[in-house]
Parts: C-alpha cells; structure tokens; sequence
C-alpha cells in the first residue's frame, strides 16, 4: 500500500520529539513491510488543509493523520468521504479513538504496529451530517471544555488537572438542558445537565473509550441535574470507572437519536469529538455501520 503521513508537529507528543529521526524510522518499517510511506509535516494552523490535500490525492490508499482527537477526528472525516483507509498516529493527550483500535499509545510503538496492520471497517457516527468517531456532547462536557481551556496544559497528566480544575466550577454551575429524544422511535423527555452519543458505547475504563467499534450502535447517556454533593459523587465515579452504579446516569443504545433542545438559546455549545461548536436546537445523530475503514494492529493472540 501506498501511505501518506500527514503530522501535526505541534501536537503532544510529537513537539517534543526529534522528528527528523521518527520519519525516517517510520518510513523503514513501513518499507520493511513492502509499503511505501510519505509523510508532510505542518502545524496546528495547516492541519485540515494538509489532510484535505492529502485526502484529495489519488496516489495514495491509506491517510495517515499524527496529531490530537480534533485531528484524527478531521481525517476520519476525510477518510471517509474520500475513500481512502484511516490510520491514526496517537500524537495527543488523550487518545481516544486509538485507544478504541487498541493502537500503542507510544507513537513509536503505535508506528511499527501500523506498518503491520490490516484495515478492517469500523462504525461511524454522523451528527447533523458531520461525522464523528467519539462522541456528540450536550451540556456538562462543552461546558467543562470552555472552562478547562482557561488553564494551559502541555501533556495528558496537565490536561487531567486542568479537567479537575474545571469540575471544581461545574460543581456550582449546572447546566440544565430541557430536551426531548427520540431513540430508535421511543420518546423520552426531561431535563438534564449532560447528554452524551458515543460511536458505539463505552467499556468500563475510567476514560470514556469503546472497546469495540463494530457494534453497529450508538450509546447514548442521560445524567440528571444535581445538587453539590450528588456531583461530587457523580465526579468521583466517573475518576474510579464507576459511574455505571451511579443512579444519575441512564444509558441506552441505538441506531439513531434524534434530540430537540426545548431550551435552546444563542450562544449555547456542543463538542463533537472534544471540539467545541454552536449548539443546534435539532440534532440527528446516526450510525454508519463498517463504513470507516481503518488500520488495526494485530492481535497479540
């Protein structure tokens, strides 16, 4: 296969690296494994324009992205509509989808278990048309991302303590979302302070990741308001891998959710893969079984 490598330089785990070295490292063991590897180089400013090329380029059957969520998210979009089969470098802090595809989290390991992997289809989640491959998030988890980006981080231990700084706010600030969702056809109306739609539903691990992303569902999550002490609970759950056993959350799954946002007003946000947007006041979100086709490393077994 032919491979083209699009690198986010200013990304975690890469800024901090002698990249120079890493390529030529990767390009061996791509080459070891009778593929042929490029890789562009950019910086968080030119990354969607350099995926975009990449993704546009015929030459090429697999696209390579090494950056955070925000950037695997982009070139998964990409992959898709273009396509061409994903493979995904975790240069970030947190990794999600790679750690869903059971990808090395050490982008030098991850890079060697590339080089030896087949591509298998995986799910794929759309929101309102716009693709996602972890999550759509209403209510308390934009609200964490505006207030942890108050704080700077430079590594995944410094984005925990950022994300800890920020519950401490949320704890007094609720927000209080008043939806109706139509999951699969049945109705369910309330208020809430979190909803959450997951491409495919979580594992037990303490970081929100799917462990199989072949379900062909959706999870979907509900957390009701709460005073102080339940979020302190409600947060002390989620740290330990617990929050199944919290009596706040309510999970479901499904083929497609359909939400209206009965309080929306301007001005309110979303994430869609950890990146914050405007908040529409209708949401249809879907499942696109095995239709993203991605690089996965070999089982051990």
């Amino acid at each position: 296969m032919k491979i083209i490598a699009v690198l986010n330089s200013q990304s975690g785990t890469l800024r901090t690296m002698d990249i120079d070295a890493f390529i030529d490292d990767a390009c061996a063991a791509f080459a070891a494994e009778g593929h042929e590897l490029s890789c562009v180089l950019t910086d968080g400013d030119n990354i969607l324009a350099a995926l975009e090329k990449a993704a546009q380029n015929h030459d090429y059957d697999v696209l390579l992205a090494g950056g955070g969520d925000g950037t695997i998210s982009a070139a998964a979009a990409l992959a898709w509509q273009n396509d061409k089969i994903l493979g995904v470098l975790p240069a970030g802090t947190m990794n999600l989808f790679a750690r869903s595809l059971n990808i090395p989290q050490n982008v030098t390991e991850a890079i060697h278990a590339l080089a030896k992997a087949g591509a298998e289809n995986v799910d794929i989640g759309t929101c309102n048309g716009q693709s996602f491959v972890h999550q759509v998030a209403i209510g308390l988890h934009p609200m964490l991302v505006r207030y942890r980006e108050k704080y700077s981080y430079a590594s995944r231990l410094g984005k925990i303590l950022a994300n800890f700084r920020a519950m401490g706010q949320l704890i007094t600030h609720v927000p209080r979302v008043k939806a109706v969702a139509d999951i699969d056809g049945r109705a369910v109306k309330g208020v809430y302070s979190a909803l959450a739609v997951s491409n495919n539903p979580y594992g037990d691990s303490v970081l929100p990741v799917a462990p199989d992303v072949q379900t062909g569902h959706l999870g979907f999550y509900l957390a009701k308001p709460l005073p102080v002490s339940g979020m302190l609970k409600l947060f002390w759950d989620i740290a330990r891998g617990q929050w199944r056993s919290n009596l706040a959350i309510e999970e479901d799954h499904a083929r497609s959710v359909q939400l209206t946002i009965l309080n929306h007003k301007a001005h309110q946000y979303m994430s869609v893969d950890g990146e914050l947007l405007p908040l529409p006041a209708e949401l249809d979100i879907r499942i696109h079984p095995a239709a993203l086709r991605v690089l996965v490393p070999q089982s051990e077994n």
